[in-house]
C-alpha cells in the first residue's frame, strides 16, 4: 500500500505545474528540474539607444518599391523596358535589370543597364516617377542577356 501511495504522490508531483519561487535542491532521487523565478528588477537587459539601430527615413527618399515595374522610356516618349530588379553591390545600386520585349510579364528579355545610362526623376506635377534612357527597344534586345543564378 506504501508503494502504491508513494508512486501516486511522486506520478501527482511530476505531472503537475511547478509553482516555486525559488530555487531548491535536494538530494531526493526524483529527476524533477527546479524551477527558479528571477525577479525582474535583477534582470540587466543591454540598453542600445535608437539612434543606433533605427533610421529616420526623410520624405520623398527613393525606394526600390518606386522603381521596380517602373516603365522605362527613350526620348521620343516610346516605352522601351520597364525595371524588374536592382542589383546592388556594396550598398550602392551596381545596375537596373530591364525587361524587354514580353507580353504581360512573359518571354522578357532582361538585360543589366548601369545607373548612369538611366535617368530617374519624380514629376512634382503629375506625382510620379520617371525613367528614361537614350536608346531604344531594339538596341536592349540585342544587348547581351542577363540571367538569373539558378
Amino acid at each position: 500500500m506504501k508503494n502504491i501511495l508513494l508512486a501516486t504522490v511522486t506520478l501527482i508531483t511530476l505531472a503537475s505545474p511547478a509553482f516555486a519561487q525559488t530555487a531548491t535542491t535536494s538530494a531526493s532521487t526524483t529527476s524533477a528540474p527546479a524551477v527558479v523565478t528571477v525577479p525582474p528588477s535583477t534582470v540587466k537587459m543591454p540598453v542600445v539607444a535608437s539612434t543606433s539601430i533605427f533610421a529616420t527615413i526623410p520624405t520623398g527618399e527613393d525606394l526600390s518599391s518606386n522603381l521596380i515595374g517602373l516603365d522605362v522610356y527613350n526620348g521620343a516618349n516610346v516605352k522601351i523596358g520597364t525595371i524588374k530588379d536592382i542589383a546592388m553591390n556594396a550598398g550602392r545600386v551596381h545596375a537596373y535589370i530591364i525587361g524587354v520585349g514580353g507580353f504581360l510579364g512573359m518571354g522578357d528579355h532582361y538585360v543589366a543597364v548601369t545607373p548612369a545610362s538611366i535617368t530617374i526623376s519624380y514629376g512634382q506635377s503629375d506625382k510620379k516617377w520617371h525613367a528614361t534612357m537614350n536608346t531604344d527597344a531594339a538596341a536592349l534586345k540585342a544587348a547581351p542577356e542577363y540571367k538569373y543564378a539558378t
